[in-house]
Order: structure tokens, then C-alpha cells, then sequence
């Protein structure tokens, strides 16, 4: 088996566990162990695949970490493709069997019960679309950041299987009530495929924020990162003005903090 079958069927066991663990507590178990037991449940099982499949593609799991190392150019864009195929396969697959299970009981629904995202009379807290806008952007951003920030240093895929699946943790408490968890496009996608045509008419939303969510968890990385912007696919013209225009009032800053401390 070649290295693109082996991350293809990495990043789908692991999308597919991550769905029976997460989507699978909040749609099987959510009520008797509430939103604290779905986020848990959510990150144990990231810290479960990490492990298990962390060496051999890095345990994504979400395209916007996929692209997020794309634009960093720690992975090809043709390399890419293999990694989104596996996750959107192992979503679906991951959702197909807890749809199946829940199946069994006389009062599932899956229109009702699935978990999917949702704004306006779709949000379990009754949020509009620009709050929905915000949080995925924001929390897509936060998952996207620990990534890349625990990537290629040093750290083990057990250790930062840890740090992700504590940030998946957070992100399920702030958004359940908000659009029921997601910041993973896939999530979304495979959730609102079982669920049926309301939360088909929204997905988009929670396509497209997580990816926009990339591009800000990257800047951030490189305010932080001895990584450079030439370093990254985000290099132009315009950005390196930006960047400077940034380093020059930074410094300023800096000078004036230093006068008056002095």
C-alpha cells in the first residue's frame, strides 16, 4: 500500500471514530450525560485516533487543519486531496453508523435528532447567523493554531493528541448551545447528510467559516512561529506591506513602552 492509500485510510478511520465518539454521544447518550459528557466524549476520542493513526498522517481529522498545512507548506496540495477524501468517507461512514444504530430505537428521528448545525430556529440556543459566523471562524481558528502550533516540534502524536483533544473539549462547551459544536466542516457535512434538507440549506455556513477560520489561525502562528511569511503560500506583495507596515508599528510601540519604563 502506497503512502496516499495509507493517509487516506488513516484520516477516515480516524474521522469515522471521531464521529461515532462525538456525534455519536450527542445523538445516542445526549441526554443522559449532557453537554460536559459530549465534550469530553468528543476529545477522549481525538485523543484515541491521535495515537492511533498520528504517525501515519497526523491525525487531521478537519480540512481546515488539512489546508492550514497546505498554506504552510508542510504538505502538498496533491497530498491534500488524500487527506480530504479519507475525512469526508470517514465522516459519512462515522454518521452512517450512528444513524444505524439509533435506528433501532421507536422515537429516533434523525431530522430531529442528529445533532446537525444550525442557526435561527435551527440553534439550540436560538443564534442568528452572524453569531454562528463568528464562533466558527473563531473556534476553527483556536483548532487550527494548537495544530499547526504543536506540529513538527518536537512533540509526540500522543502529546499533541492531548493538546488538540483538550481544545476540541473547549470548543464543544462554548458552541453547543450556539450551532451545536462544530468547526470541522466534515462534522457538518456527514450531520446534516443524515439529517435531511434544513440543515442541508445550512451547511454551507459551517463549510466555509472553518476554512476562513484557516487563514486566521495562520497569520497568528506566524506572529508567533520563527517560520517567516515567505515561508508560506500567503507570501504576495500585499501581505509583506502589511507585514512590514505591522513590524514598523510594533517597534514604535515597543520604543515608546521602553521610554516610559525608562
Amino acid at each position: 500500500m502506497n503512502n496516499d492509500a495509507r493517509v487516506l485510510g488513516a484520516e477516515a478511520l480516524a474521522s469515522a471514530i471521531l464521529m461515532i465518539g462525538g456525534l455519536g454521544t450527542m445523538v445516542l447518550s445526549g441526554s443522559a450525560v449532557g453537554v460536559v459528557g459530549w465534550a469530553l466524549a468528543l476529545g477522549l476520542s481525538f485523543v484515541a485516533v491521535s495515537h492511533a493513526v498520528g504517525n501515519v498522517s497526523g491525525c487531521h481529522v478537519n480540512p481546515a487543519v488539512t489546508l492550514a498545512m497546505v498554506l504552510t507548506r508542510k504538505l502538498t496540495f496533491a497530498r491534500a486531496v488524500f487527506y480530504w477524501i479519507g475525512q469526508v468517507l470517514g465522516a459519512v461512514l462515522g454518521a452512517l453508523v450512528v444513524w444505524g444504530i439509533g435506528r433501532g430505537s421507536d422515537t429516533f428521528h434523525a431530522g430531529h435528532h442528529f445533532a446537525a448545525n444550525g442557526w435561527g430556529r435551527w440553534s439550540p440556543g436560538g443564534y442568528g447567523l452572524g453569531s454562528v459566523m463568528i464562533i466558527e471562524i473563531v473556534l476553527a481558528a483556536i483548532w487550527v493554531f494548537v495544530a499547526l502550533s504543536t506540529a513538527g516540534r518536537g512533540f509526540s502524536p500522543g502529546a499533541r493528541g492531548v493538546s488538540i483533544g483538550a481544545t476540541l473539549v473547549m470548543i464543544q462547551l462554548v458552541s453547543t448551545t450556539v450551532d451545536n459544536g462544530s468547526a470541522n466542516p466534515t462534522r457538518s457535512l456527514a450531520a446534516a447528510i443524515f439529517d435531511g434538507s434544513s440543515a442541508l440549506k445550512q451547511v454551507w455556513v459551517f463549510v466555509l467559516f472553518p476554512l476562513i477560520g484557516t487563514i486566521v489561525a495562520v497569520v497568528a502562528w506566524l506572529a508567533i512561529d520563527p517560520a517567516t511569511l515567505e515561508d508560506t503560500m500567503l507570501d504576495s506583495q500585499l501581505t509583506r506591506t502589511i507585514r512590514d507596515a505591522a513590524d514598523s508599528v510594533g517597534d514604535a510601540a515597543i520604543g515608546v513602552v521602553e521610554d516610559v519604563v525608562d
